[in-house]
């Protein structure tokens, strides 16, 4: 029983660990970039930060992209930024 058990906190916690790392995705047009700064903010105001070694696919204001981030505290950490078509 001891065993079971064991093995069944183990596995909820790395569910619940790998559910806080999950990635999201948000869409949005360019309001701010910034690549001194390394950060990227939607119209809507979401601001994300930029991964070192972030290479610019010619991001522009008003330019919408989708955004692949994590969330980390109160921070969105950018993994990935694509321009759409539109």
């Amino acid at each position: 029983m001891r065993a079971l058990l064991a093995s069944l906190t183990i596995l909820s916690a790395i569910s619940l660990s790998s559910a806080a790392f999950a990635a999201s995705t948000a869409t949005g047009n360019i309001r701010d970039y910034n690549p001194q700064a390394m950060t990227l903010t939607l119209k809507n105001g979401t601001k994300f930060l930029l991964p070192g070694g972030f290479k610019d696919p010619g991001l522009k204001v008003g330019q919408r992209v989708a955004v692949t981030y994590q969330t980390m505290g109160d921070k969105r950490r950018a993994t990935m930024v694509t321009p759409l078509v539109p």
